[in-house]
């Protein structure tokens, strides 16, 4: 039997050409020869990439380049706070080749979390997901403008969940996603995105010296900085008045006080008239939990007064001469 292989005719010129019965269209072929890791690659592009955009920030005295994700179709966009810290203005290069201006809407440097607003609308977005399903293993896909290189694309696996990674701010994000996915200058504040089409972090840094070490700030701390932006205009943490070191107890100390942690949090100063002091903490009480939570370090500590429930009242549970004590403080939100 005869088929259209037996013909040798110039590209194109079976276009349009009824196929014979059994014969495979060219889209038939170009399916049948992608394997499955290529055909998830690549259905993750065609979705996800015109929700990227590269972020192009001009200041006074610097300016910088990074990356984003549309989030919503009236162009709100979330990239690194680190990408616009500098200030200035903002411009954005949108997938279809517009660039347009852009807004600062707020950003939250402990997280390293900004939002934009993008003046434009009827634009593609993304859907910020969770790490709560995600698995060590997992198929996960960056993209950004690394270099200036727009539109890259780089693909790798979730090398470990629940890293920490501390901010140029000085406070630890929780839950980092490390992964292998390829990332370069410029891909910060761009997606990483799994095959369900979730983004699941906001890509944040690199280790210059090694490779295949990349880390992305969890969708979920994304969520709830732009929830927290867009509410109240800013991100809100609570604040006690008190300067603290971690300080490691002895094992005697923690039976005593049914604790299964090798250190506590030790209060070394308590500012005037301060919710601490209010609430009757002294120098030197040891803080052993905030709402019924072990604190075990003072990042820790940080990290359970940026929780919601700690912005209206928290609780400390304290040891003090021998005792412990439950102290109740109404905190001011910085």
């Amino acid at each position: 039997m005869l088929t259209l292989d037996d013909f040798d005719l110039p590209p194109g010129d079976d276009a349009g050409a009824t196929p014979l019965p059994g014969a495979e269209s060219r889209a038939e072929r170009d399916a049948r020869a992608l394997d499955a890791y290529s055909s998830a690659v690549v259905a993750v592009v065609e979705r996800a990439a015109p929700s990227v955009v590269a972020v192009e920030v001009r200041g006074a005295r610097a300016g910088g380049t990074g990356s984003g994700v549309l989030i919503t179709p009236d162009g709100y966009a979330v990239t690194n706070h680190h990408v616009i810290a500098a200030g200035g203005s903002v411009r954005v290069h949108l997938p279809d080749g517009r660039v347009v201006a852009a807004a600062v809407v707020g950003g939250d440097a402990a997280t390293d979390i900004a939002l934009l607003r993008v003046h434009a609308s009827a634009l593609e977005f993304a859907t910020l997901g969770s790490t709560k399903d995600l698995r060590v293993g997992q198929l996960v896909v960056a993209l950004g403008n690394p270099l200036g290189f727009s539109e890259t694309v780089s693909a790798g696996i979730v090398s470990a969940k629940g890293r920490v990674l501390r901010s140029v701010e000085g406070r630890l994000i929780d839950n980092i996603v490390q992964h292998t996915a390829p990332l370069n200058p410029g891909n910060s504040g761009g997606p990483l995105v799994t095959t369900a089409h979730e983004v699941v972090g906001i890509n944040t840094a690199i280790i210059a010296a090694a490779q295949g070490i990349g880390f992305a700030v969890p969708a979920d701390t994304a969520t709830w900085v732009v929830t927290e932006i867009l509410a109240h205009g800013r991100v809100r943490r609570a604040q006690i008045g008190i300067v603290a070191r971690t300080r490691p107890i002895h094992r005697r100390f923690a039976r005593a006080y049914g604790l299964e942690q090798d250190t506590v949090v030790e209060a070394m100063d308590i500012a005037a008239d301060s919710p601490a002091k209010r609430a009757g903490l002294k120098t030197h009480d040891l803080v052993l939990a905030v709402n019924g939570a072990a604190v075990r370090s003072v990042d820790e500590l940080l990290t359970a007064l940026s929780r919601s429930d700690a912005l209206e009242r928290c609780r400390l549970t304290v040891a003090r001469a021998g005792a412990r004590i439950e102290l109740e403080i109404e905190p001011t939100v910085r």
